[in-house]
């Protein structure tokens, strides 16, 4: 009776239109993109139960790179196998990429233009807003003890006060909690009530607690086969910028950089986003804080993660290295955007036996509870860190404070928190308040 209850093999004609929409729509960054793959794989679908997709999402968590994609590579990996993930992770950036590059496009052709700054003097308030919402939703699901908060508290201070790389952070936070765990795991203890009891009969889910997943015979005789064909991927594109560029040590020095962002930065769009905009910044000089902040208002107004971001960042550099070429800025934004996302599928298809194996483990999820609390003090970093650009654009001086964009920093906050209002729908309004900021000081 219970293989009755199994739903059959999900068409892949309607997971490919799924995933190419999702592209598409998926505003918010990753708690956007999370709600919108719940509703329609686990509620509407029922492809894959309520307790996998949260056990894959809290596992991709510890990954480095935006989780929301790698939680969409595992899911349709699982559902169609490696060209299922393959497909899911590309249709995941490679709408929000082309959108970012035309408005890139456009911001370095009529970013000097009067009516494109009203804009963003609207946008980036709301950026910050945004984020701080981030804060407050990623803080009130992942802070559940005492020892959460102080490891929260610790994380901001690490990365505001001592520029602690967030790597450091991350690996820190793993090693406090394994060493609680050990020595005082009573401290760890979060009581029953903040066990998910899951209702739903597992067994009317395609995918569900007693399927064996996809990847469970990996052996190291794949994992190398695997790891070649990443490396080919990654050479060849370095070899083609060796040969064709006259400027090979540019491309080199991008090139690493991301490949690094990609393999070291753990926890997801809101921790990589301090490390990059510190880096290309300060110590590489490719574009200013001022671009930077620009760059991540453009990226709230396109679909798919936050940590699209970078490639605007990748664009700026390219740009401004070759002197305001638009051919070099674009192939900047695809050298960025190939490099950021391109482990992602790496760690998923070599990871996968890791999830298998780790649902149910007590002591994992007790760790990621660590992990996350340490993510929400690098959140608010980053919150800080573009609300003091936006407040205080001529320097921290309480007197030369911008008070309208203080004043759209706290409507932001009461429309998504009171009202509730749609991030789409605030990116717009806040348009439109920047434009008429624009024609009352012209009048």
């Amino acid at each position: 009776m219970k293989e009755d209850k199994i739903i059959d093999t999900p068409p892949f004609k309607e997971a490919l239109r799924f995933w190419f929409k999702l592209g598409w729509i998926s505003f918010g960054g990753t708690l956007g993109h999370v709600n919108i793959m719940h509703e329609f794989l686990v509620e509407k679908k029922k492809w894959i139960s309520n307790s996998r997709f949260f056990h894959a999402l809290s596992l991709c968590m510890l990954l480095p790179g935006p989780e929301a994609q790698q939680l969409a590579i595992y899911i349709g990996w699982q559902l169609h196998g490696k060209r299922g993930g393959i497909i899911a992770g590309l249709f995941f950036i490679l709408p929000s990429m082309f959108i970012l590059l035309g408005l890139s496009l456009l911001y370095v052709t009529y970013g000097n233009q009067s009516w494109m700054d009203a804009i963003f003097s609207g946008l980036k308030p709301a950026v910050v807003a945004i984020i701080f919402q981030a804060v407050w939703s990623v803080g009130r699901k992942a802070l559940h003890i005492s020892l959460h908060y102080l490891l929260a508290a610790l994380a901001f201070a690490s990365i505001f006060f001592f520029n602690i790389s967030m790597p450091y952070i991350i690996f820190g936070a793993i090693f406090f909690a394994l060493i609680l765990r050990y020595f005082w795991p009573n401290l760890m203890y979060k009581g029953k009530n903040n066990q998910v009891k899951d209702a739903l009969n597992e067994d009317e889910y395609y995918i569900n607690k007693k399927t064996e997943g996809i990847g469970k015979d990996f052996h190291f005789k794949l994992l190398m086969k695997q790891a070649i064909v990443f490396m080919l991927f990654w050479i060849i594109p370095v070899v083609l910028f060796y040969v064709l560029s006259p400027d090979f040590s540019f491309w080199k020095g991008l090139i690493l950089f991301f490949t690094q962002t990609a393999l070291f930065t753990i926890g997801g769009s809101y921790t990589v986003l301090p490390y990059v905009a510190q880096f290309s910044v300060s110590k590489y000089g490719w574009l200013s804080k001022s671009q930077m902040v620009d760059g991540f208002a453009l990226a709230e107004t396109t679909p798919g993660p936050l940590i699209i971001v970078v490639c605007y960042v990748g664009f700026m550099a390219g740009y401004n290295h070759f002197d305001g070429s638009l051919l070099m800025g674009t192939i900047g934004l695809l050298a960025t955007t190939f490099y950021t996302f391109l482990p992602s599928f790496l760690f998923i298809f070599v990871g996968g036996p890791i999830l298998e194996h780790t649902r149910g483990n007590d002591a994992i999820k007790d760790v990621l509870g660590f992990v996350t609390a340490a993510v929400v003090g690098v959140i608010l970093n980053l919150t800080l860190y573009l609300g003091k650009e936006v407040l205080f654009p001529h320097g921290l001086v309480m007197e030369r404070i911008d008070l309208a964009a203080l004043f759209w920093i706290l409507m932001s906050i009461i429309l998504l928190f009171k009202f509730r209002l749609s991030i789409v729908y605030l990116i717009v309004i806040s348009m439109v308040y920047g434009l008429l900021q624009y024609y009352v000081h012209l009048m």
